[in-house]
């Protein structure tokens, strides 16, 4: 059976403001999203049947329809019946490298992939564009894994402007296993706490918003500055999410301390912290540190970098 296997890298945020509240309940956001090499294994193969089949080993990964990668095939399914008739059904299987729950868009990733895998199978040919308009639908982060790279996304996540791609700027991740941030508790909290400080004229949103194309991170990432990024680096959900969650608190401090980190942050709305380092040799070594420091095995540690794009094919057959 024809079936296409292709990689889903997560991603992190580099910067993350809270605008205001949009009048569709979500959030008016300003973000710079950036991939990295950290990525998924996903396979999309022609069913024999006309149903949709996810499979996943890893214990937290559903495989019913609650996954995001399921919705992703049942929209392609409702959007592209002709096409649904003629092939049949698709079997995805997902081989997770991304921590789940960790804010880095696995799920997201995931669920682009089999956009992207189910437009190859089915030969419809949609553009770049056509997958992210379909992507938006299922959640803010899915049309930037499409792409991926480096862009400014703003709206709920999902208008997306693309910036000079940053190229092999290393990265150092930790999350702990066990532990998940509810990322509506994150913004919910935040809009308790804050709220009082949100824009609430909507075309002064739009104005705040698109400000951040002229911000300080944008004119470093501009000049691939590295050490500057790392200094403008900025996240509001770290009001909420810090006090409330020790573990990550902790994490981000050990981070900060450690020799050759040009900056450290809580990616999206955590628990992942990353931080930013100027070499690959220096990523291991700050691994390393914290690996001594924090000797708990429920502690991941990842060493990744940046990366230039979203989804890529990898064999089809």
């Amino acid at each position: 059976m024809p079936s296409y296997t292709l990689i889903a890298p997560a991603k992190i945020n580099l910067y993350l403001e809270i605008i205001g509240d949009r009048p569709d309940g979500f959030h008016e956001l300003a973000m710079i999203l950036q991939s990295i090499d950290l990525a998924d294994q996903i396979d999309v193969r022609a069913a024999s049947t006309d149903s949709i089949r996810v499979y996943c080993e890893h214990p937290q990964v559903p495989t019913d329809k609650s996954n995001l990668a399921y919705r992703a095939a049942e929209l392609m399914v409702a959007k592209f019946p002709d096409a649904f008739s003629k092939y049949g059904g698709v079997e995805i299987t997902i081989k997770k490298r991304i921590p789940v729950a960790a804010g880095l868009a696995g799920g997201s990733a995931n669920a682009a992939a089999v956009l992207v895998g189910i437009d190859l199978l089915w030969k419809l040919g949609l553009t770049q564009s056509e997958l992210e308009e379909l992507g938006a639908t299922l959640g803010s982060d899915v049309p930037f894994c499409v792409a991926g790279g480096t862009v400014i996304a703003t709206g709920r996540g999902e208008q997306l402007s693309p910036l000079p791609n940053l190229d092999t700027i290393y990265i150092v991740l930790g999350k702990y296993r066990s532990l998940e941030v509810s990322t509506a508790w994150a913004y919910k909290t935040y809009r308790q706490q804050f709220g009082n400080t949100y824009i609430r004229d909507t075309k002064d949103l739009a104005a705040r918003a698109n400000a951040v194309h002229s911000g300080a991170i944008v004119k470093a990432i501009l000049k691939k500055d590295a050490v500057d990024i790392a200094q403008k680096l900025h996240n509001d959900l770290e009001r909420v999410v810090l006090p409330a969650y020790p573990q990550v608190l902790q994490l981000r401090e050990v981070f900060a301390k450690q020799a050759g980190v040009l900056g450290t942050m809580m990616s999206g709305s955590g628990p992942t912290v990353f931080a930013l380092v100027e070499s690959h040799q220096q990523a291991e070594a700050v691994k390393l540190r914290v690996r001594d420091e924090i000797p708990d095995e429920d502690l991941e540690l990842f060493v990744t970098r940046t990366i230039t794009h979203g989804i890529q094919l990898t064999v089809n057959s």
